[in-house]
């Protein structure tokens, strides 16, 4: 059967985060997708740091200045799901800064119970953004 027959076959293979040579490889490129997401959303540092699991600003700031050393499974994790909320929001709004605002409003929905669902992304658990990702991938009808 062709990869083009059966497109689950043609699907790269995940990283195995638990590899340190895949977590060495993939922390520079991830790290700076994650600046760049940060400034396309506007958020300060400290809501940066909060994203990473309360990274000191200082470490940011050198990490943003020198680059990212090896990064933790938790980190690269954190990365992936505000790159992947960030990529749906960015699907499923005609322009960016509808997807901005709806990031930041108000939601009754759940999991959000009236806070925006950047409100809920900052509460600091990796939980509440698989939450948001979660969400906005079944949105979109991504989520199985």
């Amino acid at each position: 059967m062709s990869a083009r027959a059966n497109p689950a076959a043609a699907a790269p293979k995940p990283p195995d985060l638990g590899d340190p040579a895949s977590r060495d490889r993939l922390s520079g490129p991830s790290f700076r997708a994650f600046l760049a997401t940060a400034q396309y959303l506007d958020l300060p540092v400290a809501d940066r740091c909060r994203l990473l699991g309360d990274l000191a600003p200082a470490t940011y700031h050198r990490w943003a200045t020198n680059g990212a050393p090896h990064l933790s499974r938790d980190l690269l994790e954190r990365i992936s799901l505000v790159l992947g909320i960030v990529k749906a929001l960015r699907l499923l709004f005609a322009s960016d800064d509808a997807g901005k605002r709806w990031l930041r409003a108000p939601n009754t929905d759940a999991p959000f119970g009236g806070q925006g669902p950047l409100a809920h992304m900052l509460r600091g658990s990796i939980a509440d953004l698989f939450a948001v990702r979660r969400y906005v991938d079944s949105w979109r009808g991504a989520w199985p």
